[in-house]
């Protein structure tokens, strides 16, 4: 099991960036994947981006590519969600989420995750 906690959630701008940030804990050298996700008012989960643990290699949604960037420190057992241009349609909760099966297209899938965080809040105003 991992334990996840997100960060750097709060009130912006639209046009501005915000960076957030996931520190994992306890059994993380199961991790294979970590993905990002995020949940509009009466929305479900949104896929908004992964990263692979052991290359570093990612996996943006659509709507999120050049406007993203996730980054892990292995070290640090981190993982972070840069945001830039954003949209008050990005208004959510974000969460972070850890897979143990892989890096494939299941990432996409929040079903496929293990564990989660508890999300940290993110609005964009306009």
């Amino acid at each position: 099991q991992v334990q996840l906690v997100e960060s750097g959630g709060g009130l912006v701008q639209a046009g501005g960036s915000l960076r957030l940030s996931c520190a994992a804990s306890g059994h993380t050298l199961s991790t294979q994947a970590m993905g990002w996700f995020r949940q509009a008012p009466g929305q479900d989960y949104e896929f908004v981006g992964g990263i692979s643990w052991s290359s570093g290699n990612t996996y943006y949604a659509d709507s999120m590519k050049g406007r993203i960037t996730i980054s892990r420190d292995r070290r640090k057992n981190t993982v972070s969600l840069q945001m830039n241009s954003l949209r008050p349609e990005d208004t959510a909760v974000y969460y972070c989420a850890a897979d143990s099966r892989g890096w494939g297209p299941h990432i996409t899938s929040a079903d496929e995750y293990d564990d989660w965080g508890q999300g940290t809040q993110v609005t964009v105003s306009s």
